[in-house]
């Protein structure tokens, strides 16, 4: 059991912040979708194999409780959406609509593509693996929901800038929380998406993407 226990502590610490730290340490960013997709595909390997959860969509199709909860992340999404636009207006007015006004295109293709292949592997490791794998880790799950927020904010720091790691740290709190509530992988993700999509939509996606590393 303590080995099991150590094994768990290492894999943590590597996933969560040793990683993160050397694929800035190794100017590897631009990358950094394909290491998502690494670290998904051995966290979704590990999680069949190890816990054969022939159930893990069960909740994910739950309609009554996600019609439930499906309002409330709306409601709170349109609260946030001003919050996020006037943030934007008034620390970042040159970057509000930013690709409405060069690339709508781009902007389209992201809408479509985000959720799928960013939002939906994030929300598989940092809340249906994390909480399923690591919950003998922590006393209570209010401790792992703000353990799992902190390792969200921490996997932002490769964009090199204040503003990712500090949207992070609340949109892991909110997600953290939507999947504690639910269990739900396919609502935590639309959830992500939603967020994300809007953060591009306003301007503040350059913070999340190359175009940011550097600057």
């Amino acid at each position: 059991m303590l080995e099991k226990k150590i094994i768990k502590i290492i894999e943590i610490f590597t996933l969560g912040f040793v990683f993160p730290i050397l694929v800035v340490y190794f100017s590897l960013s631009n990358y950094i979708l394909i290491f998502l997709w690494i670290i998904f595909l051995y966290t979704f390997i590990i999680f069949i194999k190890l816990y054969k959860e022939a159930n893990l969509f069960k909740n994910a199709f739950n309609l009554i409780k996600l019609r439930k909860y499906f309002f409330f992340i709306i409601l709170r999404w349109f609260f946030a959406l001003i919050v996020l636009y006037y943030f934007t207006k008034f620390l970042f007015p040159e970057k509000l609509f930013l690709l409405q006004k060069n690339d709508n295109t781009l902007l389209y293709k992201i809408f479509i593509l985000y959720p799928i292949f960013s939002a939906f592997p994030q929300e598989f490791i940092f809340c249906t693996f994390f909480f399923k794998r690591y919950k003998s880790l922590f006393k209570n799950e209010k401790t792992m929901i703000v353990m799992s927020s902190l390792i969200f904010c921490f996997a932002h720091i490769f964009v090199i800038n204040w503003v990712a790691p500090l949207l992070g740290i609340f949109g892991g709190l909110l997600f953290a929380l939507t999947y504690s509530k639910t269990k739900s992988l396919l609502l935590v993700s639309f959830e992500h998406a939603l967020y994300g999509n809007t953060l591009f939509f306003l301007g503040l996606g350059w913070f999340f993407w190359g175009g940011s590393v550097g600057n």
